[in-house]
């Protein structure tokens, strides 16, 4: 009995957690940068996570990386709490900002809308 009723409370719980993570947007950014303006893109691309992580509730995580070859070749990893988070997001100045600034830097962007599948980490991992 009592461990019928520590698996229906499993269950619960992880059903309640994939429940509230089920309207979360994963996206994949794809940017080819002009190498020529690398450094100022990185700039000002990290001066908006900043800004976004710190005054948007709804964006949640970004993870950035460089393609070892071309390090110009820019892939970025985006988390938002939900559709509403994603569209507020790109209304504010910061964003906005942002996109003007390097306008002329990014040569293509491709975004990608996916699923999560599966996400586990160690704790504290990646934290710069």
């Amino acid at each position: 009995m009592k461990s019928l009723f520590l698996s229906i409370l499993i269950l619960l719980f992880t059903s309640q957690i994939y429940a509230q993570d089920s309207s979360q947007i994963f996206r994949i950014a794809k940017i080819k940068v002009d190498p020529k303006q690398l450094d100022l893109y990185k700039s000002l691309l990290n001066e908006q996570m900043l800004a976004a992580i710190k005054l948007e509730p709804g964006v949640l995580s970004y993870t950035v990386v460089a393609d070892k070859k071309d390090a110009s070749s820019i892939t970025i990893f985006e988390v938002y709490a939900n559709q509403e988070a994603y569209q507020s997001h790109i209304l504010t100045t910061h964003f906005k900002k942002y996109k003007e600034a390097v306008k002329d830097m990014v040569l293509s962007l491709e975004l990608i809308d996916v699923d999560l599948i599966i996400k586990t980490k160690k704790e504290n991992m990646y934290q710069m």
